[in-house]
């Protein structure tokens, strides 16, 4: 028994890994002797749990054949009864368990709320794949040519709210790709609305959904995406919390030391998942996005204020341009926002990767912009880190997760660059005046405990600022990569950061609620909001797009 349980935790070890683990590495993670290891990886290598390559071992093939056998029996409405039950006593209203059947949503299942005012039984009725929640997390995760056949079909006009354009529909299926649930108002029925997310077997695959659905006039807007998570957490359950990436609600816990570095609330807001903070000095305004909105959000930093500009698409990129208007990076490409509201694609320099969408971007000094993707699933490896300048477009990194914060050292010799999948930040020589990356280091390596690094900023002093994704922090490094001062800050998710202000004092930090349960945005209910700090270091001009 003693053997079989070391054999265990040594597949655990190596199953949580993002690549091969070397032998003194899995000697640490479970604390077995020499001999004892060796004697244990060789038994699973002979039976094929392992396999040995020059970088260390990984999982070999017979865990994969095992994991498709299971699969193979797998029972979606046994698994699913006990979430659907849950949910209905939980929130009081009906639940329902879909799959797909003849490009419609089949209901195979439901539980009724327990209220004199509720919905009829479904089971065994089929409904319009674009028009229902359940229907659209389903439809998320079609291949490309399964969308194709879905757009080229009669997109019906159910309601007036049923979306019946194959662009719209399109954008809002990688939209519910990229939060992880899908939300329908009155699409179908025009009393009723809905909430649902995936059910993900072992390849991401959407097997099923599970959703709550009730009368539209108790489930408003606010809190069917307040019950996003609720529907995530439901499906992951029902796989065996298959589909970690495509759907990852963990949230780390609060940290018990109290907030540091003088944290305040600059601007009210919920921003689903704000991110790239600029600050323009010579307006003396803040710019940022809300990728999963969309929306441009802009303030003075000074005022309760906020104002939003609506976005066509997913857009991770938003930077002033010396022209006027902003140059976008999204889910299509490049654009050209115009001072008066229009759009102009510059280019599209990843479409032949489908599903993907740009996440984080910066400019150098001369005005050149660095921006990098990452698939909506966040698959492993789907992404790159673009330059585009004078109309043209350069891929100088391939092979990222989920491209993430940008840097320059104030000599402009040294960029930082992150990729969050990788728990990595590198280093790269940079020539200004070429605009080309030279050699890379690891500047620093995460471990994932406590957060994992997202975007960032580089201070007048060379040090680095990076908000820690489920960390509560925002942590500096010196240029030499030793961790410095760390700020905590009252919400889980900080996304980005950037120096602000009319002296470059204030630390501006954008933040997310996306799948964070009412329980902790009860906790952390600034989730979502503009914060500031004032870490006693003053930081960089940001420089806008030469365009």
């Amino acid at each position: 028994m003693q053997a079989l349980v070391r054999g265990l935790r040594l597949l655990d070890v190596l199953s949580e890994a993002s690549g091969p683990v070397r032998f003194n590495a899995l000697q640490e993670a479970t604390g077995l002797p020499k001999a004892t290891l060796n004697r244990v990886i060789q038994t699973l290598i002979d039976e094929r749990y392992l396999r040995e390559t020059d970088q260390g071992y990984r999982l070999g093939a017979r865990p994969f054949q095992l994991a498709h056998r299971v699969w193979d029996g797998f029972d979606l409405r046994g698994a699913a009864a006990p979430e659907l039950a849950r949910l209905a006593r939980k929130h009081n209203e009906a639940t329902r368990l879909a799959v797909l059947d003849n490009a419609q949503v089949l209901y195979i299942d439901q539980r009724d709320a327990q209220r004199e005012v509720r919905i009829g039984s479904a089971v065994g009725q089929r409904a319009a794949l674009h028009a229902t929640a359940l229907g659209k997390a389903l439809a998320a995760h079609l291949d490309e040519g399964a969308r194709r056949r879905l757009y080229a079909s009669d997109l019906a006009a159910i309601t007036d709210a049923t979306v019946t354009s194959a662009g719209d529909l399109d954008r809002q299926l990688n939209m519910i790709k990229a939060r992880g649930y899908a939300v329908s108002i009155r699409e179908h029925h025009e009393e009723l609305a809905g909430v649902a997310a995936p059910v993900l077997d072992h390849t991401a695959r959407a097997i099923g959904a599970i959703g709550i659905v009730g009368p539209a006039y108790r489930l408003g807007e606010d809190r069917l995406h307040a019950l996003g998570r609720e529907v995530i957490e439901a499906a992951r359950h029902i796989s065996g919390n298959i589909g970690e990436l495509a759907m990852s609600i963990g949230v780390a816990r609060r940290p018990l030391q109290e907030v540091t570095g003088s944290v305040e609330l600059a601007i009210p807001g919920e921003d689903f998942l704000g991110e790239g903070p600029h600050w323009d000095a010579d307006a003396g305004v803040l710019h940022w996005v809300d990728i999963l909105a969309p929306a441009l959000v802009s303030s003075d930093g000074k005022v309760t204020a906020r104002r939003e500009t609506a976005l066509p698409e997913l857009t991770g990129v938003a930077i002033p341009k010396t022209s006027g208007g902003f140059i976008l990076g999204g889910e299509t490409g490049i654009h050209a926002l115009e001072p008066d509201g229009t759009l102009e694609k510059l280019a599209d320099p990843e479409a032949d990767r489908s599903g993907n969408r740009f996440n984080d971007g910066k400019c150098d000094a001369k005005g050149r912009l660095w921006l990098g993707s990452l698939a909506i699933s966040t698959e492993p490896g789907q992404g790159a880190l673009w330059r585009y300048a004078n109309g043209e477009t350069y891929k100088a990194l391939d092979g990222i997760t989920v491209a993430n914060g940008l840097g320059w050292s104030p000599d402009n010799k040294t960029f930082y660059f992150t990729d969050t999948g990788a728990k990595t930040i590198w280093a790269f020589g940079y020539d200004l005046e070429t605009g080309t990356l030279g050699n890379r280091r690891v500047f620093a390596e995460f471990d994932g405990a406590n957060g994992v690094p997202d975007g960032l900023c580089v201070d007048a002093e060379g040090g680095v600022w990076v908000a820690m994704w489920d960390g509560w922090c925002v942590q500096r490094f010196l240029p030499d990569g030793t961790p410095d001062q760390k700020i905590t800050v009252p919400v889980p998710r900080p996304t980005s950061c950037a120096f602000g202000g009319a002296d470059l004092s204030t630390l501006y930090i954008t933040t997310a609620r996306i799948r964070l349960s009412a329980a902790q945005l009860d906790e952390a209910p600034l989730s979502g909001a503009l914060l500031a700090a004032n870490p006693g270091v003053r930081g960089q001009k940001a420089h806008p797009f030469a365009g």
